[in-house]
């Protein structure tokens, strides 16, 4: 297959100037309204960029990745999440949610732990944020990502341990990290007043494919919830890794609705043509802002506090799907991939950021979601006054305006120049359903854009050689408690420098 960068649609699209008109360009589904109008294009380049798509096969690698076929090729892997929600179709997925579904139904605990870290928690803790008008009566959900022992001792603050259940997520039961809050959240357990020899047994369980390591902690097997190879982490909110802390929280019902809006998602992305569909659409618009306009950051502005960790979310699936230096045969490339994903819900976002967004010397597209009700009415709309989610909603009118016309003065006639590309998402309301689809819409619009490129969005090799070179340092302080030595061989002077400082407590003089 031609290399994106030399196709003839490729050099069509670097030849030509768009001339943007802001006419009217959107999406309509029964589910949202999708507002591309203020990007900085015209008809001529979303023709071009439509022929670049089909140009790139893209039709048949979605095709490819609903049936399961093995397109992370580097790991020899299906990418294969969608099948997560189609459970009617999955023998083995409906199987794990069934159990999924009677466990919850049974829990007797009101706080839930979950300890992961990346894809094992950041959809999950997107998903249970956007959902939580939805949890159970007395239900907490608090996630432990971070091995700084900060992030487990603030999440545990005045929790009764009685009353906790802890869930370990990792597909290996080896992740560092992840291990290391398990053990310590083993402790916390254990040393509870009047815990007895079963905690561990009673209210522990996982996550994961390493029944051996599982049984070894001490959880019992039996509360152990599989998944499988072909679910990538950043790919896995919809897995058991959400499943289990989210039928736990919302109850088993309310996360079904989370797999009917992804699914519903992921149907219009397979089906729908190219022209009017989302997840292609918005991918398309972030290629020609990176390669053709040369913008390599987009911000993401949701005007709900509830979609407060989809920026963080979307931040992983983008960065590290797409974050890829080579094409999917491992040779170099030699145009842009992946973007620079920011965000934070509005209006806060207005207070701190914007400034550069409207004025910066840097143009950042903007995608603002927004949805018609709110999930808590607050304030009275009278003739005097508005409520709490119009006050809101007056600013997810007024700030693509402002990005897009800017204002011309005699004073100051070139401050607010306009022309800053943005797309505006509109929906209903923010339910579970709702959550599901903008989640299947942050994973295939990645997918996409990792399609028409030519690369791998499904591996990370990136993150494993970090992860090798914190093996290596564990292992040097791991030596230093045994013999009271530093070892420092092999190391950088820099590395050195640091570790000894380090390890004495001192900084360096």
């Amino acid at each position: 297959m031609p290399r994106f960068d030399g196709t003839a649609e490729y050099n069509a699209l670097k030849k030509h100037q768009a001339k943007p008109n802001f006419s009217r360009r959107a999406v309509k589904t029964p589910h949202l309204y999708y507002d591309y109008s203020r990007q900085l294009i015209d008809d001529t380049t979303v023709a071009l960029l439509l022929r670049l798509a089909e140009a790139s096969g893209l039709r048949a690698k979605i095709k490819a990745m609903f049936s399961g076929e093995k397109i992370n090729v580097t790991e020899g892997r299906a990418a294969w999440h969608v099948a997560l929600r189609d459970p009617d179709n999955q023998p083995e997925v409906k199987e794990v949610l069934a159990k999924i579904k009677k466990f919850s139904a049974q829990n007797k605990f009101n706080n839930i732990v979950a300890i992961g870290i990346g894809g094992s928690y950041l959809g999950p803790e997107y998903l249970a944020e956007a959902c939580a008008p939805y949890a159970l009566p007395g239900k907490k959900l608090l996630f432990v990502a971070n091995v700084d022992g900060t992030d487990f001792a603030r999440k545990t603050a005045g929790l009764d341990p009685k009353d906790t259940l802890v869930i370990i997520i990792s597909k290996t039961f080896t992740t560092a990290e992840t291990m290391k809050n398990a053990e310590t959240a083993k402790v916390w357990l254990q040393r509870a007043p009047g815990s007895g020899p079963a905690v561990v047994r009673e209210q522990m369980i996982a996550v994961s494919t390493a029944e051996d390591k599982v049984k070894a902690f001490g959880i019992d097997p039996a509360n152990m919830f599989p998944f499988w190879d072909w679910v990538g982490g950043r790919y896995s909110a919809t897995s058991a890794v959400g499943a289990v802390p989210l039928a736990l929280y919302l109850g088993y019902d309310n996360f079904e609705q989370i797999l009917k809006g992804a699914s519903w998602l992921d149907d219009h992305f397979l089906r729908a043509p190219f022209a009017g569909n989302l997840p292609v659409l918005s991918a398309l618009l972030d290629i020609w802002n990176i390669n053709f306009m040369g913008y390599k950051t987009r911000a993401l502005l949701p005007y709900f506090q509830s979609l407060g960790k989809l920026p963080a979310h979307t931040q992983q699936v983008e960065m590290e799907s797409n974050g890829k230096l080579v094409d999917i045969e491992g040779q170099p490339v030699s145009f842009d991939t992946g973007e620079v994903v920011f965000g934070e819900p509005g209006t806060n976002g207005q207070h701190s950021f914007y400034q550069l967004i409207h004025q910066g010397t840097q143009i950042i597209p903007c995608d603002f979601i927004g949805f018609i009700k709110p999930q808590y009415p607050l304030g009275e709309s009278s003739p005097a006054s508005v409520t709490h989610h119009e006050e809101l909603m007056t600013n997810f009118f007024a700030q693509p305006d402002a990005l897009a016309f800017g204002k011309k003065d005699d004073y100051l006639p070139k401050n607010f120049p306009g022309n800053r590309p943005s797309s505006s998402l509109l929906l209903k309301e923010l339910t579970p359903f709702t959550a599901g689809l903008l989640l299947a819409w942050t994973e295939h619009r990645a997918a996409a854009k990792g399609f028409i490129w030519g690369i791998n969005s499904f591996d990370q090799f990136g993150v494993e050689l970090g992860k090798k070179l914190g093996v290596e340092q564990r292992n040097r302080i791991l030596e230093y408690h045994k013999t009271g030595k530093i070892n420092t061989e092999g190391l950088n002077r820099s590395t050195a420098t640091l570790l000894q400082a380090f390890l004495k407590g001192e900084l360096p003089t």
